[in-house]
């Protein structure tokens, strides 16, 4: 049988900025989540993941997305993890990536979203050449239009 081919969606968000692309993180996230998915967001620093970790309590009111960090005691209860490093290698579903990089690991995951906004454009478009010229499927959703 051969292994599925990573889906990679990008989502390109007119207002520049990391409020709004941690807010769409956090929304794909939630629909992930009620989707059944385990979810990896793979922050671009440790102050990010810290951010992000915050923001899944708040984003929306009325929202709940039981997440936690490597290393809290919870991480191996939940289905969305956050942090800067590798997810744990059983994890292969979703992968919200945030950092600048193409991810090392995002092979190994069923999909992928990546979020771009004006101030991350150039970096964005080092990554679709990257998954392009590797045929990897590519989609593309224009949001706030």
């Amino acid at each position: 049988m051969t292994p599925a081919v990573t889906r990679i969606d990008f989502y390109v968000l007119e207002e520049p900025g990391t409020e709004p692309r941690r807010r769409l993180a956090c929304r794909l996230a939630e629909k992930a989540f009620a989707q059944g998915h385990a979810v990896f967001l793979h922050a671009a620093d440790e102050a990010e993941a810290a951010a992000l970790d915050e923001l899944l309590w708040t984003f929306r009111a009325g929202s709940f997305v039981p997440h936690a960090r490597p290393g809290d005691p919870l991480a191996a209860t939940v289905r969305v993890l956050i942090d800067a490093g590798a997810p744990p290698a059983d994890m292969s579903d979703v992968l919200v990536n945030l950092h600048p990089d193409v991810p090392p690991f995002f092979s190994r995951f069923g999909r992928l979203a990546e979020i771009v906004t004006p101030d991350t454009r150039a970096a964005a478009r080092a990554r679709y050449r990257h998954y392009q010229q590797r045929g990897y499927p590519l989609h593309t959703h224009r949001l706030g239009r």
